[in-house]
């Protein structure tokens, strides 16, 4: 399983600690509130909106505070301006990084995003200069132990997928970014339980780290992520199982 995939995986479980939920409801109420705004506030027709519920509800989220952020997407309820916009960078060893933000100030996110870069051996890079090793595709995890290749293959296909590919510990669902939620709920329908179903920049190519690279790495990533601002970091990072779970 490459880095990419596998670090996604252990953001998961952290994410269900108490001392890290509350952070994951900020940005899921941020992404509501964002998906809401640009496509409207019923699910059915905004794929986004739909996803952004989805995974709230997975997170156990309120209901109260899903139809809140709505609300303030739509602007039927008075809510902070809410910008959406990337940057795009290096880390430690060349590894490649588009850091996706939602911001009420640009002028701060980019002051911390400078900062936790800066501190960690990383750099601001020009807009479009790692964009191209990326393509942004939804990605839904399987637990392999679950069902095998077979079954989830025709499950995933018939309900829309493009690919399965095989990640070792899990069988890696490709969507369009539109489908996810669509692909995701027939799954489910199926009896196929999922890991993980989100929206990812999925890199083209990868640079294999290891020893101290690899841990600068994880921590540039790491403080990057525990921004407020910061909804999503993709790397192009590969490496070792053990030094990812020592995250």
């Amino acid at each position: 399983m490459s880095g990419h995939s596998k670090w996604s995986q252990i953001k998961h479980k952290k994410a269900k600690t108490d001392a890290v939920r509350g952070r994951v409801f900020t940005k899921l109420i941020r992404e509501i509130t964002i998906a809401a705004r640009a496509g409207g506030g019923d699910p059915a027709g905004n794929p986004r909106l739909r996803l952004a519920i989805q995974t709230a509800k997975e997170s156990n989220m309120p209901a109260e505070n899903i139809q809140r952020a709505i609300k303030k997407g739509t602007g039927e309820l008075e809510g902070m301006v809410l910008e959406e916009f990337s940057y795009e960078g290096y880390g430690p060893a060349g590894v490649a990084l588009i850091i996706d933000v939602v911001s009420d100030n640009r002028n701060r996110t980019t002051g911390e995003v400078r900062h936790a870069l800066t501190k960690h051996n990383g750099s601001l890079g020009e807009n479009g200069c790692v964009a191209w090793n990326f393509d942004t595709r939804g990605v839904i995890a399987v637990d392999r132990k679950r069902v095998d290749e077979d079954t989830l293959m025709t499950a995933a296909l018939e309900a829309g997928a493009s690919d399965v590919n095989d990640e070792g510990d899990v069988w890696e669902v490709y969507t369009d970014p539109a489908d996810l939620s669509v692909v995701s709920e027939a799954l489910k329908a199926s009896g196929i339980a999922y890991e993980t179903a989100e929206v990812q920049r999925v890199p083209r190519t990868f640079v294999k780290l290891a020893g101290d690279d690899a841990r600068k790495v994880i921590k540039l990533v790491e403080a990057l992520e525990d921004l407020d601002d910061v909804q999503r970091v993709s790397a192009n990072f590969d490496i070792p199982d053990e030094i990812l779970q020592q995250g």
